[in-house]
């Protein structure tokens, strides 16, 4: 960490503010990024970052400020002009932004999604202050908040045991020049399509701290990107703890026209005295062929996101290899495939934006036989946060009014009795161990409309569903239909400064 943070002090002299000024990133969980996604899934602006989220503020608002407004409807162009005040600076040289927030909720649930409810519905409030320092091509974020639904959130680890519990959103200190950045805090990235979690890199755990490094041009070419973190602390199969470290690295190619690659690669390492070994922080090798050079065991994983255009319509799919196996069967070897993947395409039609997926993750996906080398954090997954399952869903998201937005979702599920967080089966149950869709599947319909209605200050956000289960929690015979839904009113204030 030392050196992260000498690495961060380390930037080159801007040559213009314009040019050299870093940019903070807009939270994944920020009010303008669904407006901001149907925009893009009607093909009325350009993705900055067709397989990253969340977007950095000045990326996005150039793709805005490129919206031709005779081709948006009026309701489209109104939001543009709002997002575009709201992310707009309007100071230049060393400045803070202060970003003030506070709400009231509820919900029949305690996660913050509805697609897999979890824990117990309950009257929330909440508040915060996100507070942006700009120092030419160095920019520094810290939001601290506080929920109340933090305490009943299954996917929440932290303190619990107060009235009011709280955490820290964004926190992190970014040095940005025209051909890298330097990366240090903790933020909620999502590596893949942005129709849904990556199979690396996703926002299913809470903002964790990570160092990230990137060489190249946001939008340009070629980029490599890296991330590293220290995970918790795990207990191996002998009750031994371990430490515990992940390793991200990924290319991404954008050849020119509508196409984009990102061939990407994550190391999970575990040991009881283990250290971060230079070799797997190593920006420009493979953890796979540093495992074998270096003679070291860590659990890997191999993987390719792309994005292409064809014609009016998006494609986008995603593989993940986490574990083939290659040998002979007949030497005994016959161990389940661990895999991933996703299939997708969005496109326009009328004044609506329609995205339609299909995802799949195998049985024993995300889990080996040492099980500190599960690929989750606090027990959420670092990727997706669920195995075993398949899912096919179609959204829309149409803007009827300025400030609106509404989001039909059909959403079909079935979930087999398969978890990373259960123990890997031994060699002698591979023959009986299933692939995909393990023991009684649950299936679940959800019929939902999210919805976003913004006026001034004002924020209204939540969601409202149906889900029809058959073998609820995998218990054959267990059939019930479940009303989900949440709702928000959020009360927004900021205020810009220079800095004397």
């Amino acid at each position: 960490m030392r050196t992260a943070l000498l690495l961060l002090c380390v930037t080159i002299p801007a040559r213009t503010a314009r040019a050299q000024d870093a940019s903070p990133y807009v939270p994944i969980a920020h009010w303008a990024t669904p407006l901001a996604e149907h925009l893009i899934g009607r093909g009325r602006m350009v993705d900055p970052a067709p397989l990253s989220r969340p977007f950095r503020a000045t990326d996005l608002l150039r793709a805005l400020e490129a919206v031709d407004s005779t081709t948006v409807t009026g309701a489209e162009w109104a939001s543009v002009r709002t997002m575009v005040r709201a992310l707009s600076r309007h100071e230049r040289g060393p400045s803070a932004r202060l970003d003030l927030h506070a709400g009231i909720a509820a919900a029949t649930h305690a996660r913050r999604a509805s697609l897999r409810e979890l824990g117990t519905g309950h009257g929330d409030v909440s508040g915060g202050a996100a507070l942006t320092l700009f120092f030419g091509p160095v920019v520094a974020v810290t939001h601290p908040y506080f929920d109340t639904r933090l305490k009943w959130d299954p996917d929440y680890q932290g303190k619990k045991d107060r009235v009011i519990a709280g955490r820290n959103a964004e926190a992190y200190l970014s040095a940005q020049w025209r051909f890298g950045e330097v990366f240090f805090g903790s933020l909620d990235r999502n590596w893949g399509p942005p129709a849904l979690e990556g199979l690396l890199v996703s926002p299913s755990p809470y903002s964790y701290d990570h160092l990230g490094i990137a060489v190249g041009t946001p939008a340009g070419g070629l980029r490599l990107e890296g991330i590293l973190t220290q995970l918790d602390d795990l207990a191996d199969t002998s009750g031994i703890q371990n430490h515990r470290y992940f390793v991200a690295h990924r290319l991404n190619i954008r050849p020119p026209g509508r196409t984009m690659i990102s061939l990407w690669e994550g190391t999970l390492l575990a040991g009881p005295d283990r250290q971060l070994e230079p070799w797997f922080a190593n920006l420009f090798t493979l953890g796979l062929l540093a495992q074998y050079d270096q003679g070291s065991q860590p659990n890997n994983l191999l993987g390719v996101d792309i994005v292409t255009g064809v014609r009016r319509v998006t494609l986008f799919g995603s593989v993940m290899i986490d574990d083939l196996q290659i040998d002979d069967a007949t030497a005994g070897d016959t161990e389940p495939p661990s895999y991933g993947l996703t299939l997708g395409a969005r496109t326009a039609l009328g004044p609506a934006a329609w995205t339609a997926y299909y995802t799949r993750v195998s049985n024993l996906a995300y889990r080996t036989g040492n099980v500190a080398e599960t690929v989750m954090r606090r027990g959420v997954g670092l990727a997706r946060n669920r195995s075993d399952y398949d899912q096919l869903t179609i959204r829309a998201s149409l803007l009827p009014a300025p400030g609106s937005l509404l989001t039909p979702e059909i959403t079909l599920i079935r979930q087999g009795e398969g978890d990373f967080r259960l123990p890997y089966p031994e060699v002698t149950a591979f023959d009986s161990t299933p692939a995909f869709l393990s023991g009684t599947v649950e299936t679940t319909v959800r019929l939902a409309v999210g919805y976003q209605l913004s006026a001034g200050a004002w924020l209204l956000a939540g969601d409202a569903g149906a889900h029809l289960v058959t073998n609820y929690r995998n218990v054959s015979g267990d059939d019930r239909t479940k009303w989900v839904g949440r709702v928000g009113l959020t009360y927004r204030y900021k205020k810009e400064t220079l800095v004397p």
